[in-house]
């Protein structure tokens, strides 16, 4: 084992089993030889090659055909990418048909192609995956429409909110890539047959035709451009990604955040088998929340790599794309595995509505602070009332009053705010918008999950 992704214990951290199974040698080699099974098929569509030999490639191009080591052995003995698959296959085929395998195909049509079929699944785990965090997400931010807890800036408490309004923005994040890959999908799920230069040169005047058919066979777009040094397709659908898995990440933090037990607003649903320290054994560690917030990371590192890959030059540069056959499945396991993280963790997450009250009582009240400016403006104007409110709470704070108590002892601001008016300001946080936003956001996405297929394409 040389990767930690590879590990038997850990694994799991690192990606899915479904889409471990598509990286796979065994995984990529099936989708190649299905790109060679369809680039003959459109070939002898359009006459190149004979419909008999089109025939006997797709019988016996599976991998339990191939003896496996002697093409690693080959691929390594020639350096060529591929030229031991092609010798693989010829040993299985017909001496009459092993000439048309791989015919006038270069590396880069397969290995791209693989990669626009990559793409197309990993969009399909992200939409499903996506999809359903989505729904826990507004479930749970109607159920808490209302929860008042503390607002935080600069990680101090502020103003009230209510952890339906949190939830909500989590929410309304996801809606947003949910749009981004409903909106992408022409643009990256498309085939590659370009040639040597890009030119389709090999195939004479069938060039586009042929690629139109081979496209089509695989479920995907055609290019109209070869676009063998024009990485933006990638590019894309990986920052994508990583867009996604920081969003995940700010969720993972948020939770990890809040739910420190001297908040404990938030909080993971523990397995009992789960240990948190072998020293210390109180704690209850944040595992899924933690781990997100290094898969973002990890994600985003990786997809740095590629967008600087994409600068490239003439019509092949091994130098750029061949760094992403090492960091575009990375960037696909590491993003599944945490989408799969966040299903588990958004599904069962403990929401503590009397720990939310609690933070917000012991600031005394001085969370309302803003509302009382507010109150404070209409009849000292908002500078005014700000500087003698600053002076006031900060040496009430220092004192040990409460914020009634603190504004009753200042007769410049007693004078202009009752103690009825203070008491029914501390009774009512000023949350109405917050919860109205909830209800805005909750009614967009459900008529806009309606609309929309459960599966993407």
């Amino acid at each position: 084992m040389s990767r930690i992704a590879d590990s038997s214990m850990y694994a799991h951290l690192w990606g899915t089993d479904e889409l471990r199974d598509h990286f796979s040698e065994a995984g990529r080699l099936d989708a190649w030889l299905d790109i060679l099974v369809a680039l003959a098929d459109a070939q002898a569509k359009n006459g190149l090659i004979p419909h008999a030999a089109a025939a006997q490639i797709a019988t016996h191009a599976h991998t339990d055909r191939l003896d496996l080591d002697y093409i690693a052995a080959e691929t390594r003995a020639t350096s060529h990418s591929t030229l031991g698959l092609i010798r693989g296959l010829e040993q299985v085929l017909p001496p009459d048909v092993s000439q048309y395998v791989y015919y006038g195909a270069t590396v880069q049509d397969i290995t791209d192609t693989w990669a626009a079929l990559t793409m197309k699944r990993m969009g399909a785990v992200a939409w499903r995956d996506l999809r359903a965090i989505e729904k826990d997400l507004l479930d749970m931010a109607v159920r808490h429409r209302s929860t008042v807890m503390a607002g935080r800036t600069h990680g101090q408490i502020g103003s009230p909110i209510t952890a339906g309004f949190k939830i909500a923005t989590w929410a309304d994040e996801i809606r947003r890539h949910l749009h981004r890959l409903r909106e992408g999908q022409t643009r990256w799920l498309v085939g590659q047959l370009a040639g040597s230069v890009g030119t389709l040169a090999f195939f004479g005047d069938h060039g586009l035709a042929v690629r139109a058919d081979y496209c089509s066979l695989l479920g995907l777009f055609d290019p109209v451009v070869s676009w063998t040094t024009t990485r933006d397709r990638v590019v894309e659908f990986s920052l994508l990604m990583a867009m996604i898995a920081t969003t995940l990440a700010r969720i993972g933090d948020e939770i990890y955040e809040l739910q420190r037990p001297e908040i404990g607003e938030f909080g993971e649903a523990g397995s009992t088998a789960a240990v948190g320290s072998i020293t210390m054994p109180h704690k209850r560690n944040p595992e899924g929340s933690e781990h997100l917030v290094t898969l973002g990371r990890l994600i985003r590192s990786h997809a740095q790599t590629i967008l600087d890959g994409s600068v490239q030059s003439h019509e092949r540069d091994g130098r750029g794309w061949k760094v992403e056959w090492v960091a575009f499945p990375e960037i696909c396991l590491l993003t599944g595995a945490s989408l799969r993280i966040t299903r588990d963790l958004v599904g069962s997450l403990d929401v503590d509505p009397h720990a939310m009250r609690r933070n917000l009582d012991q600031t005394r009240g001085y969370w309302a602070s803003e509302a009382v400016l507010a109150t404070l403006a209409t009849s000292l104007g908002k500078h005014r009332a700000q500087d003698a409110l600053f002076s006031a709470l900060r040496d009430g704070w220092s004192a040990g009053r409460d914020l009634k108590e603190t504004i009753l002892s200042q007769p410049a601001l007693a004078e202009h705010l009752t103690l009825e008016a203070i008491e029914e300001l501390l009774d009512t946080p000023p949350v109405h918008a917050a919860a109205e936003m909830v209800d805005l956001a909750v009614a967009r996405a459900t008529t806009e999950r309606q609309d929309e297929s459960d599966e993407w394409p």
